[in-house]
């Protein structure tokens, strides 16, 4: 089997079923072979046998045992019928062919008639011969027997000849077996072959393509839905990755803008000491929020939002947004509860919010109101702005990841703002809607937990 292995026919899937399919039909043939020879051999020494005893029981006519000793009567052409055949009263040879008086043969024949009874020998040499007793029945008192002999030269041959056409035989039915085997094993392998090749050019395109759009066997068409419902995984996670990493180009914008800014407005004059050193606070803080922006949504992505411990006090980390901001004085922030707290963490409060607050300050014409309210075990924050509001045609698409309802309006932003702060929301069993009642202007309504 390890030389099978290693050759070229074993390499492939057809070649090894095709090795596998060769090897037990060598099995089954040869055990065929075998019982089929063994039985032929068996026959054709019966056929001598039985040879044998028609011709002792021939003889045997020819013998009178009315007398004592028993004696035979002489019939005419007799020649052939007397050839290779021993007559015996009791031990007593009274007959035996002139060729084999006193040879092996002869030596057999009396050994044979002296047991009695039908039996059989066979001599083994380079001319194997047949050896058969038979008793002669009669009245007499004398018991007689009849030894006859006969070559298996012929049935030998003819056992020979057997073998050797079943053998001839038996390596033509293995090579179509392996041939045909081969042939049957690539046309059914001929659908994962197409499998393959579609599998392979989808590699190389953006394809979305399924496996179980075409009829195949019922096997390969199981097979193929395992491989769709793999490729949607797939597909999904591409997507999620591309989701999170415009999400994080997104949310990481504004803060390295901030960073950039503070950079060029420091080196563009000599500045004092306590300028450098607000310019590096402003950098710092820069900083840190990209860093809990990359932590909020790797988390998200990882799916750990819902396992991040900890609440947020919703006033102090409204203010601290709205701080960030660069319009922070078109921003009123109101909190109608004292003490308001979420069951979230504050960074994830602040992820969720600040798309809303950016958005508002982005279309607003003069003013932004964020307002936080309990309700009923939950926080409400409500952030309005006085822009344009949201054309009631666009409703229906407005989280959708990458749409905008007008692209040229001049205002920066890809569409995923709004769909980020949702599924934050929606991590923490809170959510994000747009009131359509609203106007003028645009109004959009977080509700969290609370803590």
């Amino acid at each position: 089997m390890r030389i099978l292995r290693r050759g070229p026919a074993s390499r492939t899937l057809r070649g090894r079923l095709a090795l596998v399919a060769l090897t037990a039909a060598a099995l089954v043939v040869l055990a065929l072979t075998v019982a089929f020879n063994g039985l032929v051999r068996q026959r054709l020494q019966q056929q001598a046998d039985d040879h044998l005893h028609t011709r002792a029981a021939a003889v045997a006519a020819t013998v009178d045992t009315t007398g004592a000793p028993a004696r035979v009567v002489e019939v005419p052409h007799d020649d052939l019928l007397d050839t290779d055949v021993w007559i015996y009263a009791g031990s007593h040879r009274i007959e035996a062919p002139p060729a084999a008086v006193d040879g092996p043969l002869a030596l057999a024949a009396d050994a044979l008639a002296a047991d009695g009874g039908n039996r059989c020998v066979t001599l083994d040499g380079e001319a194997p011969i047949r050896l058969c007793t038979q008793p002669v029945p009669g009245p007499g008192p004398s018991p007689a027997s009849v030894v006859t002999a006969v070559g298996l030269t012929p049935y030998r041959s003819s056992a020979d000849t057997v073998l050797y056409a079943s053998i001839t035989l038996d390596a033509a039915m293995l090579a179509c077996t392996y041939a045909l085997t081969r042939l049957a094993v690539g046309r059914a392998l001929r659908p994962v072959q197409a499998m393959t090749d579609q599998a392979t050019r989808w590699s190389t395109t953006a394809a979305d393509g399924r496996f179980g759009h075409s009829t195949r066997p019922a096997e390969l068409a199981r097979l193929g839905t395992s491989l769709d419902a793999l490729l949607d995984r797939i597909r999904a996670g591409l997507r999620h990755e591309q989701q999170l990493t415009r999400e994080l180009s997104h949310e990481l914008r504004n803060p390295l803008a901030r960073i950039i800014a503070e950079l060029d407005w420091w080196r563009s004059r000599p500045r004092s000491a306590a300028e450098t050193e607000l310019a590096f606070v402003a950098i710092s803080d820069a900083a840190q929020s990209m860093r809990t922006i990359c932590d909020t949504l790797l988390d998200d992505a990882r799916c750990t939002a819902t396992a991040l411990p900890g609440t947020a006090e919703i006033l102090p980390a409204l203010l601290r947004l709205v701080g960030r901001s660069s319009a922070s004085e078109k921003v009123e922030v109101t909190a109608l509860d004292r003490g308001l707290t979420a069951g979230a963490p504050s960074a994830l409060l602040e992820r969720t919010v600040s798309p809303l607050l950016d958005n508002a300050l982005r279309y607003a014409h003069s003013s932004v109101r964020v307002v936080a309210r309990g309700q009923e075990g939950s926080v409400v924050i409500e952030v309005t702005d006085d822009g344009p509001g949201v054309p009631p045609s666009f409703a229906p698409d407005l989280f959708r990841p990458g749409r905008r309802a007008d692209p040229g309006d001049g205002h920066g932003g890809a569409g995923l703002g709004l769909p980020l702060a949702q599924r934050l929301a929606r991590s923490v069993d809170g959510d994000v809607r747009h009131d359509e009642q609203h106007s003028p202007g645009a109004r959009f309504v977080v509700t969290l937990p609370a803590g």
